[in-house]
């Protein structure tokens, strides 16, 4: 499935560092922001996530810098479901200069799905999994 837009905003001047350009703090917060957008198309909704008593925690996350971003410039990270698993699915994200349509960054991430309050991971529930297939770019691992 085509890469969907997860998150768009702007690059503040106080989220710049001392060289001028955004500083990798927001660079994770953006990406942090498209993880919400791209589990709730899953059916991992904050109402899912409370009910359930169920969670999601990163395990792993890897970003490539590619280009700054410099104040002002607007943004957009589009995303991918790239394996999903009994409990755990892994994911990228794209951040673009809306302008100029350049990569800006890329993450790659992992994350499980968690029993709150057995604070271990839990099988994804069956509607999530049929949902998240739909989503999926690349084969199916069980």
């Amino acid at each position: 499935m085509e890469c969907e837009a997860t998150y768009r905003g702007a690059v503040y001047p106080w989220q710049c560092d001392h060289v001028g350009h955004m500083n990798i703090m927001w660079y994770v917060g953006k990406f942090d922001e498209a993880n919400w957008n791209l589990f709730a198309r899953l059916g991992l909704t904050p109402s899912y996530l409370r009910s359930s008593g169920r969670g999601m925690a990163a395990v792993q996350q890897n970003i490539t810098y590619k280009r700054e971003l410099l104040a002002g410039d607007i943004v957009e990270v589009r995303s991918q479901l790239l394996k999903l698993r009994e409990k755990s699915i892994c994911f990228q994200h794209d951040m673009t200069n809306a302008e100029t349509g350049e990569i800006a960054a890329f993450c790659e991430a992992t994350a499980v799905h968690m029993d709150r309050s057995l604070r271990k991971s839990a099988p994804f529930a069956d509607a999530i999994r049929e949902t998240a297939l739909k989503y999926l770019v690349e084969p199916a691992e069980v």
